[in-house]
């Protein structure tokens, strides 16, 4: 399984999409400031998590999720989730 996440900095409200098979580990990463495009913005929260069942689908989904660059679909999607791994089979 491979989870398509995003980020929210606690700091200035700035967002991160991004996937990864451990979510844990790479909400660490970011927040120890691992990650150069997060850096200056940590700390991070997780808003959203996303489920699909392999790499190639999760990075197809998370470009999908960038193009929505914060507009309506992506608030939507934001404020519909309850905090478990949402599962996206429409790929």
């Amino acid at each position: 399984m491979y989870f398509i996440y995003i980020l929210e900095s606690i700091k200035c409200k700035r967002r991160y999409i991004g996937c990864t098979k451990n979510i844990d580990r790479r909400l660490y990463q970011h927040n120890q400031g691992l990650n150069l495009s997060t850096k200056p913005y940590r700390p991070y929260k997780i808003i959203y998590i996303e489920e699909v069942e392999n790499k190639e689908k999760a990075y197809i989904r998370e470009k999908q999720l960038k193009r929505y660059k914060g507009g309506k679909a992506l608030k939507k999607l934001i404020s519909c989730w309850d905090g478990g791994a949402v599962k996206h089979n429409s790929l």
